[in-house]
């Protein structure tokens, strides 16, 4: 089964090259959206001409990666996760390519009126079987650059909604049936922590999809150790997005990387068109007998740790 990642950057071409002029944006960041969901329809409309059957997007991918700074200004590009303008063009996509996908956007959710980084799944019908909130919200400064992310978005308050698909007990990590398989999401910083990615293979997930926007010499380093260590100890598919390029007028370089890894190693890369990674996933893989001899879910002591 082939599946896709979008590794790109902000698509709208009239981003200022200065800071200072960042607030004439205020009233285009309905084009900005619009710019990005266009830039994303065609790289999964190229993603299907390679037979892609899933698709996950990079974390945000509706517009730029604004949380370099804290300016409200942004806060205006937060969107319903089931009526807003991107899941609405995503859910068609999903429909005209028969193609899952894994869309990544900015919440607001409607009811309480709190942000989240959100990931909608929607299976190739077009419908919508549920989401996930990134669960850990970073703030901080590396050798590279700072991030500010709490002022935009809370952590995971667990309320995703009720679905028919999610096979999961746990609230904050849904796992669902899907036509690719189990799937689940872990977005970006949540890859650190190290209940995340077990909490979704317990609850049944076989493909993880693990959409970011990192950058700085320790998080390339962990980012190429990290999901290969994970989908070997939980057996299971991890597929890493990751923005590639900068965008102004912050200049931020992201490096990419995007890759998909298994329980014994990177998943076979097939030759795609500049801003997707693509990959051949044989999720029998999962049920097939360890190479290493290992069974570490008979030999676990949960009595002792």
């Amino acid at each position: 089964m082939n599946i896709a990642l979008t590794q790109t950057v902000n698509a709208y071409h009239h981003m200022p090259s200065r800071m200072s002029e960042l607030p004439a944006l205020k009233d285009k960041l309905g084009a900005i959206r619009d710019a990005n969901i266009e830039h994303h329809l065609e790289l999964i409309t190229s993603a299907a001409s390679l037979g892609v059957k899933a698709l996950c997007m990079g974390e945000l991918f509706a517009g730029p990666y604004f949380a370099l700074g804290e300016d409200p200004m942004w806060l205006g590009m937060a969107e319903d996760a089931a009526t807003g303008t991107t899941i609405t063009a995503m859910c068609e996509a999903a429909l005209k390519h028969k193609m899952l996908l894994v869309a990544p956007i900015y919440e607001l959710d409607s009811e309480s009126g709190k942000r989240f980084n959100t990931a909608v799944v929607i299976e190739n019908d077009s419908s919508i079987l549920g989401k996930y909130r990134k669960t850990h919200i970073p703030a901080g400064t590396n050798d590279a650059g700072s991030f500010y992310e709490t002022f935009y978005y809370e952590r995971s308050d667990g309320k995703l909604g009720t679905s028919a698909k999610n096979i999961s007990k746990n609230p904050l990590f849904p796992v669902f049936e899907t036509s690719a398989g189990k799937i689940g999401v872990a977005i970006c910083y949540d890859r650190h922590f190290p209940g995340v990615m077990k909490a979704l293979a317990e609850q049944g997930a076989e493909l993880i999809f693990s959409p970011a926007v990192t950058f700085g010499q320790k998080s390339q380093r962990m980012w190429e150790l990290e999901f290969e260590v994970d989908a070997a100890r939980h057996n299971v598919f991890i597929a890493g997005s990751n923005r590639r390029g900068s965008e102004a007028p912050w200049n931020q370089e992201y490096f990419g990387a995007s890759h998909v890894v298994g329980p014994n190693g990177r998943a076979a890369a097939v030759a795609a068109p500049e801003g997707l990674v693509v990959a051949d996933v044989d999720l029998a893989e999962l049920t097939s007998p360890d190479p290493s001899g290992w069974n570490l879910s008979r030999d676990l002591r949960p009595d002792i740790y």
